[in-house]
């Protein structure tokens, strides 16, 4: 039987007049990658600075393996590794002296330390670049090492706060494999991203919006709890096709998806009629075809409903 590797109750935070983070309350179990998605301003990152001790919340406590972290912050530090927006690698250090830096920080035994590095740079593939200067390795590559030295000390619950943002695909996916490999060996993995395509990979999502949390499930079960049909809408002027039907009878929310439009209607029966309506504005050869929610899509959907 699984156990809690994270336990937050009823946490919030205020920043002045600003309730960044109201009444959270979520469990993440061992060996989950959970995710938290929202837009700038939903309260992530004030989430997982909290986790990771950075800030103390007004209301409500955090546990991570079991120990408070507001009440043992030292204690917390040896079961957390945490790698914020911006990492604080020292550009004008190598690979080996940052990584080095922080098993110090850490007091990670040598003989531990130099086992625990050669594993990770290799994981990494950063084991070529042991001498190369932080500052001149790729945005890819920095991140990787900012890994590496987050995992230094072996922590069994790792906070990550977009990580990947800014990143070329292929460090991505690299960045990944890393990832699904340190939940195998049992690591706890709580994580932000503004990448839908990465929210898909997560075990579990919770969905965060104005500091709260609006559903929490796999993204699967998120998607099958979507209300209505999705249509998915394509043409030659998408904002023309965004503005149209945005207020025809039956239609709960629309999304532009680059040169696609979503809708989300009561019934699929409204296919008929919104191609009628794009017909009737004179906006000819659109195309009109039933998909499957994305995690954009259940985000709409639940703030619409919400409010």
């Amino acid at each position: 039987m699984s156990e809690a590797a994270v336990v937050i109750e009823h946490v919030g935070r205020r920043f002045g007049a600003l309730h960044a983070v109201r009444d959270v309350t979520l469990v993440v179990e061992r060996g989950e990658i959970f995710g938290l998605v929202g837009p700038d301003g939903a309260g992530k990152t004030t989430l997982i600075r909290m986790l990771a001790g950075v800030l103390h919340p007004d209301a409500g406590r955090i546990l991570l393996e079991g120990i408070d972290v507001a009440a043992g912050p030292e204690r917390a530090k040896t079961v957390l590794g945490y790698m914020p927006q911006r990492f604080g690698l020292y550009e004008d250090l190598t690979v080996d002296e940052n990584a080095f830096f922080y098993g110090e920080l850490f007091d990670v035994p040598r003989k531990r330390y130099r086992e625990r590095m050669a594993q990770l740079l290799d994981a990494a593939g950063l084991a070529p670049f042991r001498r190369r200067l932080a500052g001149q390795l790729s945005g890819g590559m920095k991140q990787k090492l900012g890994l590496v030295c987050a995992l230094i000390h072996t922590p069994k619950v790792l906070l990550l706060d977009e990580p990947t943002t800014g990143v070329d695909p292929v460090s991505r996916r690299d960045f990944w494999a890393i990832l699904y490999r340190l939940r195998e060996q049992g690591v706890t993995i709580v994580m932000s991203t503004a990448y839908m395509d990465e929210a898909q990979r997560c075990s579990r999502l919770a969905l965060l919006h104005a500091g709260e949390v609006r559903d929490c499930a796999t993204p699967e079960a998120l998607k099958r709890g979507v209300r209505g049909a999705l249509l998915s809408v394509s043409g030659a002027a998408p904002r023309a096709i965004r503005d149209v039907l945005a207020t025809a009878p039956g239609v709960l929310d629309v999304l532009s998806m680059g040169d696609r439009v979503h809708v989300r209607v009561d019934d699929l029966s409204r296919s008929a009629e919104l191609t009628a309506r794009l017909s009737a504005a004179t906006i000819d050869q659109a195309t009109v075809e039933t998909v499957e929610p994305g995690i954009e899509d259940v985000f709409v959907a639940l703030v619409g409903e919400a409010s």
